[in-house]
Formats: C-alpha cells, structure tokens, sequence
C-alpha cells in the first residue's frame, strides 16, 4: 500500500510530531510505501502587518497546500492519505485536494481543534466545552488561542468556514481517536460515529524497563504550560509531611515562572532539567520509582503515560478524561483529584511510603504496555483504519480482515 502522510509541525515540538514520525517508520518497516508531506510553523517566523493578514487567509484555505498537494497525489497515486495536523500553514485545503482526486483520507485527532479554537476544551483554568454548545466564535471574548481575541477569531472562521464546507462531514473518510474517552467528546460534539475508530498511540522502540534502578525520586516529563497544572504538583509538593525528591523533565513558556515559584515555596529537592532529547527523557523515567502527570485538561492520549508503562514505572494522574482511562487506579498507577494539591500530596506520600505496592504496579504498567501500546499490536489497528476508509470511500461493504 502506498500512503501519503501529511504533518504540519509545530515551533514547539510535541507528542504528535513524534506519532508521525514512528507511523511512518512503522509502516516503512511493513513494507509499505510512505509518502511524507511536511511543512513547519517556523514558516511564520517574521510575518507582521500585511503578511500577517495573508497568514490569517491561508490558516483557513492555503492554496499553496493544495496546489503541493494536488500534484503529490497526482505523482504519487497513493492508496489513501493519512493527515496528522494542519494548523497553520497546510490548511484544510488540503481536504478538498484529496476528494476531487477520489483518494481516501483518515485523520488522526490528537486534539480537539475541529471544536475548540485553543485545542484544548481548557479555559481560565478549567474545562470548557462551550464552543461546542455555542460555536467557535464563542471563544473569540476570551481570547482562548494565545490569548488574542485578533489570532481566536482567525481560528473560529477557519471552523466556520469549513463547517460550513461540510469539510469534517464529508471530506475525510475515517477518523482516529486516541482513546475511548476522546472518542466520546467527537461524539458529543457532531463527528459522526461511523466514521470514528479508536486506536491509541504506541511507543517505539521500546525503551526496556530497569529491574535494578534505584528509584529514589518522582518524575514529571511534559510541557510546563498552564493546562499541564504543574503549579498545582509543586503546591501539593510544598504540602508533603517529609520531603521526595523531584525532578522535572521539559520546558515551555511557565518554565522561568514555575522555577520562581519552587525557589518562593523553598522546593530545594525539585530539579529543573529542561528540555531533553527523548533518549534522555526515557533515562529519567526509567530511573523514577513513578511518573507524576498532573494535567487538568481532558489531555487525548499522552505519550509520556505510554513511555512510562514501557519503563515499568507507574503514573499518579489526575482523574479525568483520556488519563483516567489509561492509568488504571490501584494497578497501573494512582488517581487523585484534578487541581487538588492536597489529595495530589496525599497520593504521592501514601505511593512513597509503600515501594513495594509501587514495584508491583510498575510491573502491571509493563504488562499493559506489552498489552497495548507496541508497535506489534498498534499495526493491525491501523490497517483497520485504512481498510474502513478506503471501503467508505468506494461505498463498498467491509469485510472482516482474514
């Protein structure tokens, strides 16, 4: 099967350019061919006045895109397109490129863009879903993309524009939720259900776990922004009855105002790593006697609670969303509260004081990892996903893979 794979990177990297990067390596391994399509919002370095205008009308229809697009698939003639991310620069255009060619498209929701401007249902601190009530214009009062109301209200016409376009409804084939819980929300918010599978994120290569590792501190590895709430684990951090030492892998724009605020609250065993290859991240957490993931936005499938399995180590997360269904509470890891400190530090000390329930939870977490997030078992998944899309395409009947 020949794919094309279409990804719009972003300035600050993440979890899905990571996805993109082990589907295509994946399916290379399996055989098939894969046609990547990558563009980078560095391309946006410098726009002001008029180009930030042009920037605005391409966010919602880049006819570079379709035109780079159009003449891949016509080069190419791949069996189906598989999009990852379009925001900024590729666009949705690129949607209407792929049916007037006839070619099946599948996109992967690592977000929940389609219905929130910001991507995130998180606002002032806590979940919002009210643009899906309301609509995206909605969200141009509060500003919820980078807090401008100016970039908010570019954001809610490329939705507009492309609801309106029947783009979601009709132009994509088959869609990929990460987790059940995601699934949930697309549900809720008009996607429809026939075209929706659930297919997790997956870790490759496996990193190993380390049966001799001294585990002798926490971990948190992500971005340090407002939804990741790490304000809220340094808060419960300065609540512990005796210290645990912490370290924090990652950066992000709170990063200068979450060291400032561990030095204020006199934190001296919290350590700030910084950003760190993913190598070097996975030596850290493989090194941890248990991850802390301390989001309090719904979150779609974190890579880092993956990784974590895959090293035997297990997640303390808040109880919520897509993170609730993946940690299992009392074997895989713990829940606690969202945006309790209290119930946050209580968790953490009564997981400290017991190494040896912690040791059988990672154990558990390697287990569901072997169970669940290979790239072994992720393939078959995809396969399915392609096969639906091509057969939705065609208007034929499934029939069940042999």
């Amino acid at each position: 099967m020949k794919i094309l794979f279409a990804h719009n990177f972003y300035q600050q990297p993440g979890g899905e350019d990571v996805v993109f990067k082990q589907e295509c390596e994946m399916l290379d391994r399996a055989g098939h061919t894969v046609v990547p399509y990558r563009r980078s919002n560095f391309e946006i370095e410098g726009y002001s006045g008029l180009w930030r205008f042009d920037l605005a009308r391409k966010a919602i229809w880049a006819p570079d895109s379709k035109r780079e697009i159009t003449a891949l698939l016509r080069h190419e003639k791949p069996d189906i397109v598989h999009v990852h991310n379009t925001f900024v620069v590729i666009s949705p255009s690129i949607f209407s490129a792929c049916r007037e060619a006839g070619i099946p498209v599948v996109m992967t929701l690592h977000n929940y863009r389609l219905y929130c401007p910001s991507a995130t249902f998180f606002r002032d601190g806590h979940i919002c879903e009210e643009c899906v009530e309301h609509g995206p214009w909605r969200a141009v009062g509060y500003g919820c993309y980078r807090g401008s109301r100016a970039a908010t209200a570019t954001v809610a016409m490329m939705l507009t524009v492309h609801r309106q376009r029947q783009t979601w409804t009709h132009d994509v084939d088959a869609y990929i939720a990460l987790t059940e819980f995601a699934r949930s929300r697309f549900l809720n918010a008009g996607l429809p259900a026939e075209k929706i599978s659930v297919k997790p994120n997956f870790v490759y290569p496996d990193p190993g776990m380390s049966e001799s590792a001294p585990r002798d501190y926490a971990v948190f590895a992500g971005r340090l922004s407002p939804e990741k709430r790490v304000n809220t684990m340094l808060t419960a951090w300065s609540r512990l009855r005796s210290p645990i030492p912490l370290k924090i892998v990652g950066s992000g724009p709170q990063a200068t105002e979450l060291e400032r605020e561990a030095q204020k609250l006199g934190l001296t065993g919290v350590t700030f790593l910084g950003q760190r290859s993913r190598d070097e991240t996975l030596a850290v957490i493989r090194q941890a006697r248990f991850l802390i993931f301390s989001s309090e936005w719904y979150e779609n499938f974190p890579v880092t609670i993956a990784e974590a399995f895959a090293c035997g180590v297990p997640v303390l997360c808040s109880r919520l969303g897509a993170m609730r269904e993946i940690v299992e509470d009392g074997r895989t890891g713990l829940h606690f509260a969202p945006g309790d400190p209290d119930d946050l530090a209580e968790t953490v000390q009564r997981a400290w004081r017991d190494p040896q329930r912690v040791c059988r939870m990672g154990k558990e977490a390697r287990r569901e990892f072997e169970n669940k997030y290979t790239a072994e078992k992720n393939y078959p998944m995809l396969m399915d996903v392609y096969r639906k899309a091509i057969a939705q395409k065609s208007g034929t009947q499934l029939r069940p893979a042999v």
